[in-house]
């Protein structure tokens, strides 16, 4: 009897160790994060927003409370007692992200923070210590100066600056803080400082000014120390003409920049090592360099360990500080990814054309620039041209890309950087201050060479945004689509949304508008968003008129309208659609009402005819009025959605109004009640109306019908543009055309997405027709597929009454011919995935929510629920089943019915 009451009690206390045990492993806080990012360093926000994920794979998990303490010390943060910046107490709130509300944060100070969370099951759950810091928190702290060299804008070779210290002490911190009009790279003792390309981002520089942080505690130490740091024009000074006017920009000048290295020492005092006139300045082996043409580097100018303690600077000058303060007094952090060399690729071939000329093919098309390394006499040049494509002979042929004819002096070649060998051993070559688009690159020398491919790398370039999305079907064509989408998106993603990375590189808005939810579903991009929401605050007019282009020079506030410029709409409503968070949407409000307002001052009877219309159709194209309306018509409608979110009832009914207005015009002039048909009937012309919700509840099967019609009318083909193509497939597949949908998706003839597949691309291309002139092949403005995929095979929907996924509308759609799809999004919530199978007439369906969040899950209409019940099937008619977290599986059986959600 004792030995059974002893195992007994062995089994409870396993028991109890195992339920601890599961529990701990179960149910964690995990991912937090500060303005979006994890451990910011140098950030301005008076109230930084602070989020988490609460994680439990257990159905039906949820947060019930939770408790934030934030401190400069990071031992009371983590044993949750101590005199806290804020302690918000234990809070009853399933809600995950907060604005700070403590006591005021100081400048150049790290906090400390944690947060506490009680789930439905009664545990308390502690997260990891996480932290930020701040930076100069938007005041006139620099110590720093302005400073250049003496020449001009027109001047081509870089500057080069130095300057030597002395720290007597030991460091504690150091933080170096650089603002830049231009580039820039920063050196401490000879090593390059962070992992950074491209810094600052472009921005309007006569109105805001970027300014970047660097932990270099490492870097530095008692005794002499040197920094150095060269310059590159970047978008600041832009060297080549333009059809933009870049060139003509009233800020543009000789780069310059502003710097603070900032070190607390062991005793608590603080040494600033600020830009000043003692610095001293130099040019180097960096020739020439620009954005769009390339580089120019000779290394027999090179100046060995300039930026070390043991260069002799004696020969060098004094820098000049500018006579103006800044190009712009309003100098910000820059809280977003950065640029960097994401992927290292080796070149799949190579072929020599002859003695001196060599042509690299990487396989695949990036933005980026390559790496090179060779041997050579001194004086041996190499010329590196970059392009999409080759002629008939095997020469790089950038008649696609180079349609503009940039340069006037023709050593500055389009897409071209030259490296001049100084005959010491081996030499590596990697342009500074440019970036290209590219598959292919030919290599031309002065001199009879051998190259092979190991000679040279190539490095895909971008904004190092995580991926936070997954998909793969049993479609190979689809897949291959996906891939190529997401390779378009990121090779566009410079710190702001891009068209291509060869002859423009323009921030189009009309694009980035168009892929917005491609690139939300795949990419956590909200700080590039609010970055570039915020360059569109700059360029907004008084009027409320917008360029087309952002940034922009001056250029493009003509002939641009609401289908293209509704970005400042269109992206902060889908910023809050996706992450929950309405600090962009607010921020922008007032910038929506004028421009919505503008539109309104410019229209008849509430339609207007501004705007670019329905861009690179295939051949039909719908009238500019008709879309543009329905541009107005949604800036309107997300103005009113705005209004009501932030509690103005006047502006509320005031834009309610209008967008019912505009919906009433549009349909009165374009809608052929008895037919169904809009305008002229085309796929654009039907499929926007249905997408933005313009058709009348009683006519939108009709409407639909006709766009079914007329999609099989054009052999299953699309026939669009760009407005076109955002509105297409999911217009077919909402209103139960799910198989034609997926039909003209994966089409692989000629126009379709398929056919540029079959055809080698592995990124988008700018024209349905590739052969077609001046066509890029790396453009993103037809990525909207990307996001069907999500929202129709997977189903995933944000609902914009639990924005941030908080509850998913999940709508998955079956085409027939489709064996398997999955796909997974990790939302602000944590990771849900999407994937189904079919066998025979049934489809197993399995959805995993995240724990905090939950689903609203519609079974369309030619499906039913196949329940299992005394082991015999028996079968339930659904339509819509609500769901907590977890992960759920559901068999549905395919009906006669027409595919139409209820």
């Amino acid at each position: 009897m004792k030995n059974k009451i002893l195992s007994f009690i062995l089994f409870l206390m396993l028991y109890s160790i195992h339920c601890l045990s599961n529990n701990f492993e179960s149910s964690t806080v995990q991912n937090l994060q500060c303005e979006h990012l994890i451990a910011p360093l140098g950030i301005d926000a008076q109230f930084p927003r602070l989020s988490w994920q609460l994680v439990d794979h257990r159905r039906n998990s949820y947060q019930k409370a939770y408790r934030i303490l934030v401190s400069t010390d990071s031992l009371e943060v983590a044993k949750g007692k101590g005199l806290f910046c804020w302690d918000t107490g234990k809070k009853q709130s399933d809600r995950t992200l907060y604005h700070y509300a403590g006591n005021p944060l100081k400048p150049f100070t790290r906090y400390y923070w944690k947060v506490q969370v009680w789930n439905n099951r009664g545990h308390l759950l502690n997260s990891s210590v996480a932290a930020f810091e701040t930076g100069f928190m938007q005041t006139g702290r620099w110590y720093g100066c302005w400073i250049s060299d003496n020449h001009d804008k027109n001047f081509e070779p870089a500057p080069y600056f130095r300057k030597s210290f002395v720290v007597d002490k030991k460091i504690r911190s150091a933080r170096a803080y650089i603002a830049v009009a231009g580039l820039y790279d920063l050196y401490i003792n000879g090593k390059r400082i962070g992992s950074h390309r491209l810094d600052p981002m472009f921005t309007r520089y006569d109105r805001r000014l970027l300014y970047i942080t660097y932990d270099v505690t490492s870097q530095l130490h008692v005794g002499k120390n040197v920094v150095g740091v060269v310059l590159g024009n970047g978008w600041y000074n832009f060297q080549p003409n333009t059809v933009w006017h870049f060139d003509e920009a009233v800020w543009r000048s000789r780069p310059a920049f502003c710097m603070d290295l900032r070190m607390v020492l062991d005793d608590g005092t603080v040494q600033v090592v600020a830009t000043d006139n003692e610095w001293k300045t130099s040019t180097g082996p960096l020739l020439y360099n620009s954005i769009y043409t390339g580089v120019q580097y000779d290394a027999r100018l090179a100046k060995p360990r300039w930026n070390s303690t043991y260069f002799n600077d004696s020969t060098w000058e004094k820098a000049t500080l500018r006579t103006a303060p800044a190009p712009s007094s309003h100098i910000v952090a820059q809280s977003l990814y950065p640029i960097r060399n994401i992927e290292k690729i080796p070149f799949r071939s190579i072929t020599c054309l002859n003695d001196t000329t060599y042509v690299f093919d990487l396989g695949r098309n990036i933005a980026g620039r390559c790496q090179l390394s060779v041997c050579g006499e001194a004086g041996t040049t190499f010329k590196l041209k970059y392009g999409e494509k080759l002629y008939k002979n095997g020469h790089v042929d950038q008649s696609n890309v180079d349609i503009y004819n940039y340069p006037t002096i023709p050593e500055h070649s389009f897409q071209t950087d030259i490296f001049t060998l100084n005959g010491q051993g081996e030499e590596t070559f990697t342009p500074h201050f440019t970036y290209h688009g590219f598959q292919y690159v030919e290599i031309t020398a002065n001199k009879p060479i051998k190259l092979t491919t190991k000679n040279m790398v190539a490095y895909f370039m971008h904004s190092d945004v995580p991926s936070i999305g997954q998909m793969n079907s049993s479609d190979s064509i689809l897949n291959k689509i996906q891939k190529a989408t997401n390779a378009s998106y990121l090779s566009n993603l410079f710190g702001y949304p891009t068209d291509c990375p060869t002859r423009e590189k323009n921030g189009w808005t009309g694009d980035a508008q168009i892929a917005i939810e491609t690139g939300l579903f795949n990419f956590d991009g909200i700080t590039i968003y609010e970055k570039w929401l915020a360059d569109h605050r700059d360029e907004q007019q008084p009027n409320g008129i917008l360029p087309a282009i952002i940034p922009t020079d001056g250029w493009g506030y003509g002939g641009n309208g609401p289908d293209w410029t509704s970005s400042i709409a269109i992206i902060p409503w889908n910023i809050y659609l996706f992450y929950g968070d309405d600090n962009l949407l607010r921020s922008c409000y007032d910038n929506i009402k004028k421009y919505v307002d503008y539109i309104t001052s410019i229209s008849h009877s509430y339609l207007t005819n501004w705007g670019l219309g329905d861009w690179a159709p295939f051949k039909s194209k719908a009238p500019v009025e008709l879309t543009s309306s329905i541009y107005y018509f949604e800036d309107a409608t997300i103005l009113a959605h705005a209004a009501h979110l932030f509690g103005n009832q006047d502006d509320f009914v005031k834009y309610s109004t209008l967008a019912n207005k505009i919906k009433n015009a549009i349909n009165t002039k374009y809608l052929n009640a008895t037919t169904g048909i809009y305008g002229g009937g085309t796929q654009t012309e039907l499929s926007a109306p249905l997408f933005w919700k313009i058709v009348p509840d009683s006519l939108i099967q009709k409407v639909a019908v006709n766009l079914a019609k007329k999609v099989a009318e054009d052999h299953f083909h699309l026939d669009v543009g760009l407005l076109g193509s955002k509105t297409l497939l999911n217009a077919l597949s909402e209103n139960g055309y799910d198989n034609i949908a997926f039909k003209v998706a994966t089409q692989v003839t000629y126009p379709s997405w398929g056919w540029w597949i079959k055809n080698g691309a592995t990124t988008l291309y700018e024209n349905w027709n590739m052969d077609s002139p001046g066509t890029s092949f790396n453009h993103i403005m037809f990525g909207e597929i990307g996001a069907w995929m999500y929202k129709t095979l997977g189903g995933l929907n944000p609902d914009p009454n639990n924005p941030g996924f908080k509850n998913i509308i999940l709508k998955p759609t079956f085409p027939d011919s489709l064996r398997n799809f999955e796909c997974s999004h990790r939302s602000p919530y944590g990771n849900i995935v999407s994937s189904w199978y079919r066998k025979n007439n049934f489809i197993y369906f399995t959805i995993k929510i995240p724990a905090n969040s939950k689903a609203t899950f519609y079974i369309p209409s030619n499906y039913i629920k196949v329940s299992k019940l005394n082991k015999k099937q028996k079968i339930k008619e659904v339509s819509m089943t609500e769901l907590t977290s977890g992960v759920y599986e559901f068999t549905l059986k395919k009906t006669d019915k027409n595919s139409l959600y209820k």
